[in-house]
């Protein structure tokens, strides 16, 4: 199957083209750049591809594919609460319009990295697709956004699916220290301290990087009736944890390191545990990292490869990173290239957001207060002003301190 991967140059794309290209997928990827040398190790083989932003996409960009999997989009909790226009026009209104034209050009089958932070607060109970959403960040009302106007999309000839990934976790040669496990283990291993800001009660559900590309190729393979316009929780029961039961998790890795549990952020209103069943059911996903596998794993890649302090807090955090390539003159105030990207054998696109990630409030610095929960029962359920008003652009993010963080 010919498919082309948006986004593909960041954490869960760099992890995600080999698991296709095993399975004998002719893959492409679509990315505009912006972390493809946030490296930490030998540098990946990255597939052919386009350098486009991906609300530059034109038609033949996507013509003669037969699926699109859609992990473009900005993931950064802060950056979206701080700027919102901007992550509306590049989660949302880029997102659709890659729809649409994927579906004029004839794409059957649009794969869609959505989230479970969709759900919000959402209580102790284990909530299924079917639960009410309650997106709380711009992040996640953008994903809720995107399902709802695919929705519309679909008809016998395009048919999208939505992953909604858990909190992405383990060792991707594009690395992330945004997201909640990837964090606390390299602050246990650079600093031998775990240490969280918030009081720790939240529940968190995760899934390995690995895991959601073997769930993406699941959805490559299942027949495309099967999995019409279905959503799909990505994860394992398992990996529900507490944020404090994620810090001793890690302590337990790594020699020496100890769980500090400050709640100086206070308590956070987003928690949820999710029911994975009807992945394993409708397409016989099964997840197969644990979190306490996926600890160990990231001590063990952190420390072969020579992580430093200055790359964890600095290229390896989406918010500096962008930060910086404003502060160099590579990207203007609507995060936009002020020059030709670099000419790569490979693809570029905002990247993986998918990642549905972790608040970094729960273990590095505060970042801005999440919204009160807009209830309800359709994907159609966000306060459009909400994404629409606010802050315009990366000053205005530079403006807000350094919060740093992910909607998952």
């Amino acid at each position: 199957m010919r498919v082309l991967v948006t986004g593909h140059q960041g954490y869960l794309g760099t992890v995600m083209v080999p698991v296709l290209r095993a399975r004998g997928h002719e893959v492409t990827g679509l990315d505009i750049g912006w972390f493809a040398d946030c490296v930490l190790g030998d540098a990946p083989q990255d597939p052919p591809g386009l350098a486009v932003d991906l609300r530059e996409v034109r038609a033949e960009h996507l013509a003669g594919f037969d699926a699109v999997i859609h992990l473009a989009a900005l993931s950064n909790d802060p950056l979206g609460a701080l700027a919102p226009r901007i992550t509306h026009d590049i989660n949302h209104h880029a997102s659709v319009r890659l729809a649409r034209l994927a579906k004029d050009a004839g794409v059957r089958r649009f794969l869609y990295a959505s989230t479970c932070s969709v759900y919000g607060a959402a209580g102790d109970g284990l909530v299924a697709e079917s639960a009410p959403l309650r997106p709380l960040t711009p992040y996640a009302q953008s994903k809720v956004r995107v399902e709802d106007d695919l929705v519309a999309l679909a008809d016998g000839d395009f048919s999208p699916v939505f992953l909604r990934n858990a909190t992405a976790f383990g060792f991707s040669p594009r690395l992330r220290a945004d997201i909640v496990l990837n964090n606390l283990v390299g602050h246990a291993v650079l600093d031998g301290v775990v240490k969280v800001l918030s009081d720790g009660t939240p529940w968190r559900p995760l899934v390995h990087a690995e895991d959601i590309a073997r769930a993406f190729a699941r959805c490559l393979d299942a027949p495309v009736e099967a999995i019409h316009c279905r959503a799909y929780n990505i994860g394992a029961e398992v990996n529900n944890l507490t944020v404090a039961d994620i810090a001793h998790a890690v302590a337990e890795v790594v020699p020496g390191a100890e769980v500090l549990i400050t709640g100086e952020s206070g308590a956070d209103p987003r928690s949820y545990r999710v029911d994975f069943s009807a992945a394993r059911r409708e397409l016989g996903f099964e997840a197969l990292w644990s979190v306490a596998d996926g600890a160990a794993e990231l001590a063990t890649e952190y420390c072969a490869r020579g992580l430093t302090a200055a790359d964890f807090t600095g290229r390896f955090v989406r918010l500096a990173r962008l930060r910086a390539l404003g502060e160099q003159g590579e990207i203007d105030a609507e995060l936009r290239r002020v020059a030709p990207a670099t000419a790569a054998p490979a693809a570029t696109s905002t990247e993986t957001a998918a990642t549905t990630s972790a608040e970094l409030s729960d273990s590095v610095t505060p970042e801005p207060k999440a919204q009160a929960p807009a209830t309800s029962t359709t994907p159609s359920r966000a306060d459009s002003a909400s994404l629409s008003s606010g802050a315009g652009g990366i000053e205005s993010a530079r403006a807000g301190g350094d919060p740093i963080g992910v909607g998952g």
